[in-house]
């Protein structure tokens, strides 16, 4: 039986090698079209399991760029999740993921969500759970980082978050420009963590077994 492998993007996807068991779904960010994504993918098969992955921002000030994280548990508004440890997985960080409705942009929040006991912050592994969860499906969580706990975004994500679920790439490009010296550089530097997380992502899932 395939693996259901959910992220919010297809970047995300890169640093995978190509599996014949595996189905890989990117309907874009946010929980609501993560889950949707599970029950069109259920309509199809039954998966053996449903995996959540993607990009995750850092609450632990001990997590760094590209580590990544298997959630023991998955935290939010909807509920709190119990996620499944794969087989044969190493050098992972494990612990509470946090799943809430926005970019995590600031130090300050990301440490008001780490005091709540969540190691990790993203957007869509809440609806991921939820689903699996009702139609009885093991789930997994497994998560890159990205941006560490002590840093504060100045590009304003969520304003260019569009109803289809992907960002305004003219919009965040466009606003940069307000602010070139700070905001230009940050989305550079974010593009290389992007590809340093798909790459340590792929590496992780490819020993793994669900």
């Amino acid at each position: 039986m395939a693996v259901l492998i959910v992220a919010a993007d297809a970047m995300e996807f890169r640093g995978m090698p190509p599996r014949s068991d595996w189905i890989l779904k990117a309907n874009g960010v946010g929980a609501e079209r993560a889950a949707a994504a599970v029950d069109r993918a259920v309509e199809a098969f039954r998966p053996a399991a449903v995996v959540s992955t993607g990009f995750c921002g850092a609450l632990d000030p001990d997590l760094q760029v590209g580590d990544v994280v298997v959630a023991t548990e998955v935290a939010s508004g909807g509920g709190r999740f119990a996620a499944l440890s794969p087989r044969g997985a190493k050098n992972a960080r494990c612990g509470v993921v946090a799943s809430i409705d926005h970019v995590a942009r600031t130090a300050a929040e990301k440490s008001r969500l780490f005091a709540s006991g969540a190691m990790a912050v993203e957007m869509e592994a809440g609806g991921v759970a939820e689903r699996a969860t009702a139609h009885g499906i093991p789930f997994f969580c497994i998560k890159a980082v990205t941006d560490l706990a002590s840093e504060d975004m100045a590009n304003d994500f969520n304003s260019a978050l569009r109803p289809d679920g992907h960002f305004a790439t003219i919009e965040i490009l466009s606003s940069s420009l307000r602010q070139p010296l700070t905001r230009i550089p940050e989305l550079i530097r974010l593009r290389k963590r992007c590809a340093r997380a798909a790459m340590s992502l792929g590496e992780f899932i490819a020993d793994c077994r669900f």
